[in-house]
């Protein structure tokens, strides 16, 4: 059996069993799992460290391996909530929610030009979205096309059943729709923090530079909508979700510094709540240039280590191929 075809197995293992099993014992397991993971220090949490240390530079060797430990354990969080969320109540699920700047959301909506929400790989995105579909009602967002096919479409099942409306970001086709949705005054959700194409903007992230992608601006420089950026982390009890005011972008050649804005809000989120940042993957073009070069080829900066794409990737693709 291929790594493919065991990831697409063990995905749906997950979502078919993880939600029949004792709370506590889940719970525990995937504590123990996160714990021996940062221990061994394999590529994803190496990189995750690597990416840490950036965050919280003063953070000394013990320091820093305790806040690896306890990333990796937001991770595990994210991934047993992830099994569990289909058969969750949501109306119990928003009532966790702490939600702060609502009312960015609720302006930009009474414009009647969409809102683009962007948000980085924190806390748990996908209850937000649940959040957001009793606040707001059906938002749309992308899903990178995962290999094998069956893989991608469980990831789309699953956020469809969270009453989320999924476009492959497959070129101008979901550009073109989410487009559409923007001007019927919709919102648009894409988790923007991380470039995979090549084709982001240099932005300086915790003093250094990181590609971004371009997409969330791009989106609301097409179609007057808000761009508002949103964190997300965990709290003890549930999750806690904020809306920042909107960013503006009115011309083409504000798109960069835009997206630097949108990097600023997403660097302050993450410095307040380092551990709930799930970043196992190179990200700054210096770690990416490294990975490039151990092995052997350019372009977008090792490998995903696991971690579904539901952003802004694909959208930039799309904006050329439309225009």
């Amino acid at each position: 059996m291929n790594r493919q075809r065991l990831a697409d197995w063990g995905y749906a293992a997950g979502w078919r069993m993880v939600p029949k099993l004792p709370g506590s014992f889940v719970t525990t397991a995937f504590a123990v799992g996160a714990d021996i993971a940062a221990r061994r220090g394999g590529d994803g949490a190496a990189r995750l460290r690597r990416n840490l240390a950036r965050v919280v530079p003063q953070a000394g060797p013990v320091e820093l391996e305790d806040l690896t430990r306890r990333a990796m354990r937001s991770y595990a969080r994210y991934w047993h909530e992830a099994f569990c969320l289909p058969s969750m109540d949501a109306d119990d699920v928003r009532g966790r929610v702490d939600a702060t700047g609502i009312e960015y959301l609720d302006a930009a909506l009474d414009e009647g030009n969409g809102a683009v929400l962007a948000l980085p790989h924190t806390g748990n995105w996908d209850v937000a979205g649940v959040w957001l579909v009793g606040r707001s009602g059906n938002f749309t967002t992308v899903a990178e096309r995962l290999r094998p096919e069956s893989l991608y479409k469980r990831f789309v099942a699953y956020r469809e059943s969270l009453g989320f409306e999924v476009v492959p970001a497959d070129g101008s086709m979901s550009f073109r729709m989410l487009l559409r949705r923007l001007r019927e005054n919709k919102v648009v959700c894409l988790v923007g923090d991380r470039d995979v194409t090549g084709s982001g903007v240099p932005v300086t992230f915790f003093g250094e530079k990181a590609p971004f992608p371009v997409g969330p601006a791009r989106l609301a420089l097409s179609t007057g909508a808000a761009l508002l950026p949103v964190g997300c982390w965990f709290t003890d009890g549930g999750w806690a979700v904020r809306i920042h005011p909107r960013i503006r972008v009115s011309h083409r050649e504000e798109v960069p510094a835009a997206t630097q804005a949108l990097a600023d809000v997403f660097a302050g989120d993450i410095a307040a709540h380092p551990t709930d940042w799930h970043m196992l993957q190179p990200f700054w073009f210096a770690d990416r240039e490294s990975e490039d070069g151990e092995n052997g080829k350019g372009g977008k900066g090792g490998k995903d280590s696991g971690q579904d794409r539901t952003g802004a990737d694909g959208v930039e693709q799309g904006e050329r191929s439309a225009s």
